[in-house]
């Protein structure tokens, strides 16, 4: 029904919404008004929190955008159905949003986290890293978490006052911080190293967990490469077609019986996680950020029986589809294709672009310039410079 002429019109403004965080958020959340603010003071926008206004920054940045040309697990041209970098890092955002909102924590700070999470990765996914960190291995190494603290930091030109995008320290530090089983760096930035992350922090990297696991396994059963008579051998996906098949899910097409599974595997990992999570706050008496900070025990994370059926999972995963023969010859073409493109532009940096090449003339380290501007390449990209520098037959 529209409003009538005459209608008060009530805006939110930034400080009714902190109010709203405080008195909302459990106590134990990251409030925006309490964040250690910014690198470069800027003024507060009238309407959007500190960390809603990341959010924003990161959305529109070149880096976000190339997400979608990255590859997860399949590279880009392998079909268009299979998840990229891009879609894997909303799909985190769906979840940990959803886990904060349960918990009454920031859901504007997960937001951003899980959005920058994998701002750094560069392309063809833990292979390019992979390339990436054995090329710079005498150089200051490489990992995509620094790269994407580099990426909001230094390299994104977006404002005339200051390099980078001049996120707050939260956010900045829960990139810095991203752990998952398969992200372990051992590079660090002095953000508070000897502190452990926010809950926020700590949402956004379970929630890659549950994104990549689950969503990667759909994608393994859609290409063929992982079967469900293999699968079936899991006690945790047992459940969950049981679950399924309980509500009528076996009259159900084959394809909508798989994404109902995946999706009750999800529920179920998120359900768990939640109360394991409420469980260990209390067990460790958590009632403040600092308390959160001062806790050497990971806070959120899943139960003891839930941690046993995942397990099976992520091997399987690892053994049969992560290191399938297709998986694996792309990896190494793709590892190929970055050490060829590195080694020339390091011994021939003319043929790097003028943009590129002026921050070597001004002092920058070589090895680190050609770093950035490789770990900024999408797949594609990537196929092409390759051609381009190596096939005598394709115009430059």
């Amino acid at each position: 029904m529209p409003l009538s002429s005459d209608a008060a019109v009530t805006l939110l403004t930034r400080e009714e919404l902190e109010e709203r965080e405080e008195r909302w958020l459990a106590p134990y959340a990251m409030k925006s008004r309490r964040s250690r603010g910014r690198q470069h003071p800027e003024p507060e926008d009238p309407y959007r929190t500190a960390y809603r206004r990341d959010r924003d920054r990161v959305i529109h940045t070149t880096a976000f955008r190339r997400l979608e040309y990255k590859t997860q697990v399949f590279v880009n041209h392998e079909g268009d159905h299979y998840r990229t970098r891009l879609t894997h890092t909303l799909e985190v955002a769906q979840i940990g949003v959803s886990i904060a909102r349960i918990l009454r924590l920031n859901e504007d700070l997960v937001d951003v986290v899980c959005l920058a999470h994998d701002i750094g990765h560069p392309p063809f996914g833990h292979a390019g890293e992979d390339a990436l960190r054995e090329l710079l291995a005498d150089h200051g190494g490489f990992d995509h978490n620094i790269q994407g603290l580099r990426i909001v930091d230094l390299i994104e030109a977006r404002y005339p006052n200051f390099q980078g995008l001049n996120l707050t320290w939260e956010v900045r530090e829960s990139i810095n911080k991203h752990r998952t089983p398969y992200d372990q760096p051992d590079m660090q930035i002095a953000l508070d190293p000897e502190l452990s992350p926010l809950l926020e922090s700590q949402i956004a990297d379970v929630a890659d967990e549950i994104a990549y696991d689950n969503h990667d396994l759909d994608d393994g059963l859609a290409a063929g490469i992982l079967k469900e008579d293999t699968l079936a051998e899991l006690a945790i996906w047992r459940q969950a077609r049981e679950a399924v098949d309980a509500q009528g899910g076996g009259r159900l097409d084959s394809e909508i019986r798989r994404y109902q599974t995946i999706r009750a595997l999800i529920n179920r990992q998120v359900t768990d996680l939640i109360r394991a999570t409420c469980e260990r706050l209390k067990h460790h008496r958590i009632d403040s950020v600092e308390g959160v900070r001062a806790c050497r025990a990971r806070l959120v994370s899943f139960s003891e029986e839930m941690a046993r059926l995942r397990s099976p999972l992520k091997k399987l995963l690892w053994e049969e589809f992560y290191h399938h023969y297709r998986v694996a010859r792309m990896a190494d073409k793709a590892k190929r294709f970055i050490g060829d493109i590195f080694q020339l532009y390091v011994k021939k940096p003319e043929q790097l672009p003028p943009t590129t090449r002026s921050r070597i003339k001004r002092g920058e380290d070589l090895y680190r310039v050609v770093c950035d501007y490789i770990a900024g390449m999408t797949d594609r990209y990537c196929e092409q410079e390759h051609k381009k520098l190596f096939d005598p037959f394709e115009r430059v």
